[in-house]
């Protein structure tokens, strides 16, 4: 399928190196009639741009009621075209050659929409161009097609390139307008793919008001409808020149091309005094912004002019010469801020004025006469003085939102004077105020008062707060003179009190109250709150807080952390019948003042005692509990968990543990990892999977005995180091028929019959350093075929001898992993049953045994399921023989390293993939026939280089070597020994190959 290319045709041929759009003056004779030309703004997006107005207003169109003083620049458009014509066709089809044709094609041109269409899969321009015919040449029919794209380095802009439609009901690529001969080599077939981009005004005026000015005038460029389209009004409303350069010229001629924009932004603009003088064709100017540079005074004297401008921003000026009176006079202006500036006096008379901004600005004096002034922030205004401040409020009758903070030296005095004035006042803010204590002063109205480091407010000043009833949010920062704090007021939602050094007491009765911030008072000692709406208490870092009593029906969350003082009595706060029915997470981490905690709480579901190290006795009664934290409790003696819903519990962090007791009924894992002193335990929990009881060695077995009866649903109990546990025992065991995993390491153990009797299901048994076991304690597992489903065994540093575990490795053929490591009375691995030589022709008997012959043979015999095994620190191993008649088909990993005395290694073996031999120093003969070995580990092996090169040549896939530390395997060896096994990629070695 082939897209045919957006072109744009025009009636003058031009050279084919002008890759640029026309260039059409308004007086050429190529000009459309009735076209109403489009004005278009590209100033705006000055971010394209290095020299943007020059070039750009230069190649826009202009109305024709700017005057004859403004220059016009020339129109850039596309022509019409006339519709080609092929041999067979006649004159008729398309548009008319008539001037009613004529006249039909440019009034239908310009309300078409552009056209996608898919054709065949030629190149039609290419087809087009060199069609050989002279009727259908395109010289002949007048037409020059423009392909290129102008760019303009500078701008930074492409032009794309537009195409037309044709007017006709025929598709404008079909050469024989639809009345062709049927041959599809010569013509092109309407009836493929059409794509249509048919975009209304309507609805192009909806995408383009998601576009910002930068991308309004890359769409201008695209094609005519769009140029239109982006010109609209509606989104140039706003004219925005923020640190922009412009001049007068640029900025006059913009005013008159949008005379109905309501906003302009002049901030960081050079010479924006001179600018704004220019602004007589803006008469709906709503919002006007300027700053950082000087405004003179005859810009105020000409604000009357713009009569629509409600909202004026100054913001970082110098007004007048910064040493005369500023008068603002403006009778619709309803938003005024002077933020930041310089000046000596000002004036403001705005009968509709609501809100106005002095902040941070340096005069001396404010006179307001605004009647209607709601909002007043002169913040910062240092050089007010108390008398000027007074003044200034008390002449807005209707002021309901005041901040003054940072006004060091308004008075209680001007307080009273406003407070009696201003009856409507809903927010004060007098931060930063040092001289106001609020003595007398009753402000009755008043929803958010804000405090912060008043040095001057005092206890005594809650008298005047407790009197503003209508009070909602309340902010005391930084008070360091405050020592108590009692409000009762029914419309308090949020209170603050951060850093106030004396602060010791808070009293609040408050039924709104849902946020406090209480942190960083150190002298706090006691709170009592009662509120119906909070729901979230934090007081964290309060040291000294020894008594807190709450009455908060909707509380659910309290954070206490690092509160050092509290005490046991805390529980009594939280407690079934207390004050707090909805709380479910309490947070007491470092309280080190809590030694005896006990909670009986129905709605608690998460409780955090970490670091509490002075607890000795815990005893819960929660039965929503779902998690607990005790890290770092590591003085508890007595734990008590009953009833609780937990579903884990760690207490391998208690090393001091003596007592323990759990009703949970929705418990699956307990750890008691670490319990040394553990010698009581009732464990009732019915669902329970996996207990991890390792060194406890207090642990007996009339413990043991509840648990597998209360616990039945065990699968895995890990017994390591539990020395008081004796064989008899492991009788207990019998009721856990669902046991998978038992590990038994380090134990004092004897017998192990109770085990291979009662645990049939048993996968994993780990007997690590049993050194009591005999060379029989295992011999129900071989000749009796006890624990048919075990796949791991691991026998790892014991005593059993040669016999036994040659025997066990023979008959238990359904292991998967097995682990020898350390086993002193281990000689030999030896599996050649036949008695021929270890690896005689070795690669055809790896591979005979899988011929045709032997298919036979094979199925009598049972294959080895083991997987992996595991020797290391074998010291008295001398030599490993696996041959293929061992059958081992699953052995993937053998680690036979640290085994000082192994001196030699033939393994023969299909699906070996891993074999480590490190720090086998008496190795001295190797011989593989492991076709899928990937990794062979010989570190620090005292072997020869020839003999590692002739085992390696077996090993087909064989990927990483470690040799490092060889000293038989020289520099130069690196290079047979790579050559020798073309599939390594990874050589280790301490050497640098030659």
């Amino acid at each position: 399928m082939k897209i045919w290319c957006c072109l744009c045709f025009t009636e003058d041929e031009e050279d084919d190196d002008k890759k640029r759009m026309t260039l059409i003056d308004d007086e050429s004779d190529g000009s459309i009639e009735g076209n109403e030309e489009v004005q278009m703004q590209f100033g705006l997006a000055l971010d394209m741009f290095d020299e943007p107005f020059p070039d750009l207003i230069a190649a826009l169109p202009e109305s024709d009621d700017m005057g004859p003083h403004v220059r016009r620049a020339p129109r850039w458009r596309p022509l019409i075209r006339q519709p080609r014509r092929y041999e067979g066709e006649c004159s008729s089809s398309g548009v008319g050659d008539g001037d009613g044709g004529s006249d039909l094609a440019i009034d239908d041109l310009q309300h078409k929409r552009a056209k996608v269409f898919s054709t065949s899969p030629r190149d039609y321009g290419t087809e087009m161009l060199s069609d050989p015919g002279g009727s259908s040449s395109l010289q002949d029919k007048n037409c020059n097609i423009r392909m290129g794209s102008l760019v303009s380095p500078a701008n930074e802009i492409l032009y794309h390139n537009y195409i037309w439609n044709n007017t006709s009901d025929e598709s404008p690529i079909d050469p024989t307008g639809g009345k062709g001969d049927g041959k599809e080599n010569d013509t092109l077939k309407t009836e493929d793919i059409e794509v249509r981009m048919d975009l209304t005004d309507d609805l192009l005026h909806l995408v383009f008001s998601f576009l910002d000015y930068a991308d309004l005038c890359r769409a201008a460029i695209v094609c005519r409808q769009w140029r239109a389209a982006s010109a609209h009004e509606d989104f140039w409303r706003c004219l925005n020149f923020e640190n922009r350069k412009i001049s007068i010229e640029q900025f006059e001629d913009l005013c008159r091309r949008y005379p109905n924009a309501t906003e302009v932004n002049l901030y960081g603009v050079p010479a924006m005094h001179l600018l704004v003088m220019n602004m007589v064709f803006l008469r709906n100017l709503e919002s006007l912004t300027l700053g950082r540079y000087e405004v003179g005074d005859g810009f105020f004297h000409a604000l009357a002019d713009c009569s629509m401008l409600k909202r004026l921003d100054v913001h970082d000026a110098t007004l007048g010469n910064g040493a005369q009176e500023i008068l603002i006079n403006h009778d619709q202006l309803c938003h005024l801020e002077l933020i930041k500036c310089r000046m000596m006096r000002v004036s403001v008379r705005c009968p509709q004025l609501v809100h106005l901004s002095l902040k941070r600005s340096n005069m001396a004096q404010a006179v307001l006469n605004c009647p209607l002034l709601s909002l007043l922030d002169i913040a910062a205004c240092h050089k007010l003085s108390d008398a000027a401040i007074r003044l200034a409020v008390t002449s807005c009758p209707q002021l309901e939102n005041l901040d003054m903070s940072n006004c060091s030296c308004v008075s209680d005095e001007t307080l009273r004077e406003i407070a009696l004035s201003c009856a409507n006042l809903h927010f004060l803010n007098s931060s930063y105020c040092p001289n106001i204590s609020l003595e007398s002063v009753r402000l009755p109205m008043l929803t958010v008062l804000k405090l912060h480091s008043c040095e001057g407010i005092t206890s005594a000043s809650m008298a005047a707060i407790s009197h503003c009833y209508m009070l909602e949010v309340l902010e005391l920062d930084n008070c360091n003179l405050l020592a108590s704090v009692s409000l009762d007021l029914s419309r308090l939602q949020i209170i603050r009190l951060v850093h106030c050094r004396k602060f010791v007491e808070l009293n609040l009765r408050t039924i709104m109250l849902s946020s406090i911030n209480v942190s960083n008072c150190a002298a706090l000692n006691r709170i009592n709150i009662m509120s119906d709406s909070l729901q979230k208490l934090s007081l964290q870092k309060q040291e000294n807080l020894t008594t807190l009593a709450l009455k908060c029906q909707n509380l659910q969350e309290v954070d206490l952390t690092d509160c050092e003082s509290l005490t046991n009595s805390i529980c009594e706060v939280f407690r079934d019948g207390g004050g707090c029915p909805m709380l479910k997470s309490l947070i007491l981490d470092n309280c080190e003042g809590l030694t005896a905690v006990h909670f009986c709480y129905t709605s608690l579901v998460s409780l955090s005692l970490v670091g509490c190290r002075a607890i000795t006795s815990l005893e819960l009664r929660c039965p929503n509990l779902e998690n607990v934290c005790l890290d770092g409790c590591d003085h508890l003696e007595r734990a008590s968990f009953c009833p609780v819903a937990l579903q884990s519990l760690n207490l391998g962090i208690c090393p001091k543990l003596k007592s323990l007791t759990i009703e949970a009924s929705s418990m699956a894992v307990l750890e008691l990892k670490g319990c040394g002193v553990l010698s009581e335990a009732s464990i009732n929990c019915p669902l329970l999977t996996s207990l991890d009881a390792s060194f406890c060695s207090q642990l007996k077995d009339d413990c043991l005995s509840a648990t597998t009866t209360s616990c039945p649903l065990i699968k895995s109990l890990i017994l390591m180091s539990c020395l008081s546990i004796g064989s008899d025992g492991l009788y207990l065991l019998q009721p856990l028929s669902n046991l998978t995993m038992l590990d038994l390491s380090y134990t004092f153990l004897t017998n192990l019959q109770p085990v291979f009797e009662s645990c049939s299901q048993l996968k994993v048994l780990k007997l690590q350093a049993c050194k009591y076991l005999t060379d029989t304690s295992l011999e129900p597992l071989y000749k009796k075929a006890s624990l048919p489903a075990l796949q791991e065994l691991d026998l790892s540093y014991g005593t059993l001898g040669q016999s036994a575990i040659e025997e066990l490795l023979a008959y238990c053929t359904h292991l998967t992993h097995v682990s020898l490591n350390g086993c002193v009375n281990m000689h030999d691995l030896n599996w050649d049953s036949s008695g021929c030589h270890p690896l005689e022709s070795t690669v055809d008997g790896l591979y005979g045994i899988f011929s045709h012959e032997n298919v036979h043979e094979s199925t009598q015999h049972t294959d080895r399921l083991l997987q992996n095994l595991n020797c290391v620190g074998c010291p008295n191993i001398r030599k490993v023989l696996i041959p293929p008649q061992a059958r081992c088909f699953h052995l993937s990993s053998l680690n036979l390293s640290l085994s000082a005395n192994l001196k030699e290694v033939d393994v023969a073996c299909i699906t070996l993939c891993f074999l480590n031999l490190s720090n086998c120093c008496s190795l001295e003969a190797l011989r593989l026939a492991c076709p899928k070995l990937t990794s062979l580990f010989l570190q620090s092996c005292n072997i020869n280089e020839e003999v590692v090169e002739d085992a390696i040549s077996q090993c087909s896939m064989l990927e990483t070597l470690d040799v490092r530390s060889c000293p038989k395997i020289c520099s130069m060896g690196l290079g047979k020994l790579r050559a020798a096994c073309p599939s390594l990629k990874r050589i280790f070695s301490s050497l640098t190959p030659a």
